[in-house]
């Protein structure tokens, strides 16, 4: 990352990140890429301009609600 997070906790290093565009894994092994517009302490989060990438092909979104249990790790792009 270009900023300096050092001294943040994971959700102000998510919430610094709102409007720019974040990177998800998901149990299932998906990746998904998108603008982050919102997220809540359970990592449930609403992406825009999303695409998810599964098996080597790449289905995009325009809007995309993802379940926060299924979320193995996110950071900003």
């Amino acid at each position: 990352m270009g900023n300096d997070d050092s001294g943040k906790r994971p959700l102000d290093v998510l919430d610094t990140a709102k409007g720019d565009r974040v990177i998800a894994k998901l149990k299932g092994g998906q990746t998904v890429s998108g603008n982050l517009k919102a997220f809540d302490l359970h990592l449930n989060m609403w992406l825009e301009d999303a695409s998810v990438n599964e098996d080597g092909g790449q289905t995009d979104y325009g809007k995309l609600i993802i379940r926060g249990d299924n979320v193995i790790l996110v950071s900003p792009e």
